[in-house]
């Protein structure tokens, strides 16, 4: 199995963050994830150097500033509950976010080049789609899609897979520039499970000789890197819903989600 693909909760925690992955730790070049916990009247500050950033209230709700704009984000009690409004940040400004009850916040980033304006991004306006069917039904939401949302260069999307069920299938990839049908993007799954105990299992494996290799049993706060390979499934527990939120760049052109299904499993599926 590739080493460090897999990454338990509280392994990048720093003072700042309870998650930080960047292009750096990941060794690629685009895409990064970091968590934030805020207590009651907390607030967390960075810049966003040469990244843009999407701020998704995971639990609870803040106020999100860039430069001179405000955003108040009503957020949700926890992922599993609804579909929550977002603030988007471009790339070289500086940005605080507030939280008067205090929660847990997902910064969703991805190296860019244009500079996008800040925008408010609306609950009501994200769209949610069923996927698959029978065993392998689950529930995306859109909220910065290719085609949902503008940004640069980020792609990112919230799924929920019932108890028991499998999502992220058929395993599918996105590791070549093939033009029409494929693009090329580095991807972060983190997950929550909904109940105490609660565990799901993911799979990584080679579409090219030494690719990416990994089966992980995944608990709420971990994350898996997928630089390359099929990926899928994403295995929830009977009796425990499973959140993930998947979050992708790379360098191609236009950003576009463009994925190859897996020629062994698709009959029946997707």
């Amino acid at each position: 199995m590739t080493s460090g693909l897999y990454v338990p909760k509280g392994t990048t925690a720093d003072v700042n963050h309870v998650l930080d992955i960047d292009p750096e730790r990941a060794g690629w070049t685009h895409s990064s994830l970091r968590i934030v916990e805020l207590a009651p009247g907390g607030t967390h500050t960075f810049t966003t150097g040469d990244s843009e950033w999407i701020v998704l209230p995971l639990r609870g709700g803040c106020t999100v500033r860039v430069e001179e704009q405000e955003f108040t984000l009503s957020g949700r009690e926890n992922v599993f509950a609804s579909v929550t409004d977002f603030a988007y940040a471009p790339r070289d400004t500086r940005v605080q976010i507030a939280s008067g009850a205090g929660g847990r916040f997902a910064l969703a980033g991805a190296k860019c080049e244009r500079q996008l304006p800040a925008r408010y991004g609306p609950a009501p306006e994200v769209p949610v789609e069923e996927r698959g069917s029978g065993t392998c039904l689950r529930r995306v939401r859109n909220f910065a899609s290719a085609d949902a949302f503008d940004c640069d260069k980020l792609i990112a999307v919230e799924v929920i897979t019932p108890g028991g069920n499998w999502s992220s299938y058929p395993p599918h990839k996105h590791d070549e520039h093939r033009p029409g049908e494929e693009a090329e993007l580095e991807e972060i799954y983190y997950f929550e499970i909904d109940g105490p105990n609660g565990f799901g299992y993911q799979r990584v494996f080679p579409s090219r000789e030494g690719g990416s290799d990994v089966l992980a049993e995944v608990r709420s706060g971990d994350a898996v890197l997928v630089p390359d390979g099929w990926h899928g499934p994403s295995i929830a527990q009977p009796g425990h819903d499973m959140y993930y939120l998947n979050v992708m760049a790379g360098p191609g052109e236009t950003r576009e989600w463009r994925i190859c299904f897996h020629p062994d499993h698709t009959e029946g599926y997707r």
